[in-house]
């Protein structure tokens, strides 16, 4: 079997609505830490980096991320974490996936060529067998250098009407012709496609040369082809420039809103699907992650420290405290600082309808954790009430905040531990641990840690408003306003 070099394309995005309240859109699905302490983007880059056929650079692993342009700093954390080389491709918001890997290939093909081949996958899978992905991704690189638009089918192993099938065909080569791909079923339809035997779970990953992608979607979908090229006609002089693209709003909001499936793979005559033999899970749901945790004699399953007292197939998430449960069955428990969830068993694909009401009453809940990611470290918030609030903030070795300054607040600092380089107005001090500041509300301000660990501080604030977005920037080397 001929060596072919291919760039895994990782997307990292949506919102995770279903996994709330620890998927928030400023925390979302695919940077939540499984039990392992390991995030799902994470494991998909570590998955990536170790593939046979995944590109080399200097001896790193290539790989190409698409995300929204608010997690770009986590995800670069994340990169790091994993020791590999990402380019981003980070956009404005959301426009589905047709649009995504089309700006990808584009992205692909300026840096590697038109022969490059990209292997697309989703940052929220889990795949745990290793051996048999890598075999798989194998043999649709060789397909795809053959000039075919692969996907991977998972052999059901049970009736689910949560996912698309894919009806299998002739065979193609190490794959099959594709006849023709099915919504998701009801239990009825579900039951006869696993007993038919010849249909399999639409897993969402594909492979295909970049070159290839772009000429069909110019035969099957020339919307999308034609404002992808007018998006791209803006991007790419940066392109060999810089790592991390951002994506001009006007010309992308052009692009028609599809995934691309709808767009290519379900129209397209040279799609073909190789059949994934191994261990594959869609993290889409808490019945998801409460799978990963090992039941008891009573089917009960814990992530944290929890009891259960006459329950069966309860599961309970915990981040900080115990949960005690007593006379429960088929219920799932997930609880994090600020918010609790509590939901039928059968019924953790209607979670997204919480988020759906918090969103209509505007509730920041949503949105944010109490412990907030910014490119410079975190900030937890441990209280808040009428005129004030109290913070833990941590600022990563070296970095440093924005030059700022509040109209409505004033602010306390003091170094719980670390070494801090504060400028406050006109002076500019050093604070160790024990020490503090005070910055009047008007006055600008900024907060460096010049040490090598990290900077630990506690704030308080005090003010008529202590909201978010009373904050003016005057300076920031992350491009914040």
């Amino acid at each position: 079997m001929m060596k072919l070099d291919l760039l895994p394309v990782i997307l990292s995005g949506g919102a995770g609505t279903r996994l709330w309240p620890v998927s928030r859109e400023g925390h979302p699905k695919p940077f939540m830490k499984l039990a392992d302490g390991q995030s799902l983007l994470e494991k998909t880059y570590l998955r990536a980096a170790k593939l046979s056929t995944c590109l080399r650079l200097n001896d790193h692993p290539q790989v190409l991320t698409v995300t929204n342009q608010a997690y770009y700093f986590l995800s670069r954390d994340v990169e790091l974490k994993a020791g590999i080389n990402s380019l981003f491709l980070l956009e404005p918001f959301a426009r589905n996936t047709a649009a995504a890997i089309a700006l990808s290939a584009h992205q692909a093909i300026s840096r590697y060529g038109h022969d490059i081949i990209l292997l697309i996958l989703p940052a929220d899978h889990l795949i745990d067998d290793f051996e048999h992905f890598n075999n798989a991704v194998n043999k649709a690189a060789q397909l795809a250098n053959d000039g075919y638009l692969v996907t991977f089918g998972i052999k059901p192993s049970a009736p689910e009407t949560g996912f698309g099938y894919i009806e299998c065909g002739q065979a193609m080569g190490n794959g099959k012709k594709v006849n023709r791909f099915v919504e998701k079923p009801n239990l009825e339809t579900a039951k006869q496609y696993l007993a038919d035997g010849n249909y399999l779970w639409n897993s969402g990953m594909f492979c295909f040369r970049a070159s290839t992608l772009l000429e069909q979607l110019k035969i099957w979908a020339p919307k999308v082809a034609s404002n992808v090229e007018m998006c791209w006609a803006g991007m790419y002089q940066q392109a060999a420039l810089s790592t991390a693209l951002e994506i001009p709003d006007i010309p992308f909001e052009t692009v028609p809103n599809i995934s691309i499936d709808y767009a290519l793979m379900e129209r397209s005559d040279k799609v073909v699907v190789v059949d994934g033999d191994f261990a594959w899970n869609d993290i889409g749901s808490w019945a998801a992650i409460r799978d990963l945790a090992k039941p008891d004699a009573n089917g009960n399953r814990a992530l944290g420290e929890s009891v259960f007292v006459d329950s069966t197939n309860t599961f309970v998430q915990s981040e900080d405290r115990l949960v005690a449960t007593v006379g429960l069955k088929d219920v799932m428990v997930i609880d994090t600082p600020d918010a609790l969830l509590v939901v039928d068993a059968n019924r953790s694909q209607d979670v997204k309808s919480v988020v759906a009401q918090l969103k209509l009453a505007d509730h920041q809940i949503v949105k944010l954790h109490r412990t907030v990611s910014r490119p410079w470290g975190t900030y937890t918030i441990l209280q808040e009430g009428v005129n004030f609030k109290i913070k833990r903030i941590e600022v990563k070795p070296n970095a440093r905040l924005s030059l700022q300054m509040h109209h409505h607040r004033s602010e306390h600092w003091i170094v719980v531990s670390g070494k801090a380089k504060v400028t406050n107005g006109d002076r500019t001090l050093i604070l160790s641990t024990n020490e503090s500041t005070y910055i009047p509300a008007g006055h600008k301000h900024r907060l460096e840690n010049i040490d090598s660990e990290m900077l630990v501080m506690i704030e308080v604030q005090s003010g008529s408003y202590t909201g978010e977005d009373d904050i003016v920037r005057f300076d920031d080397e992350y491009g914040r306003t």
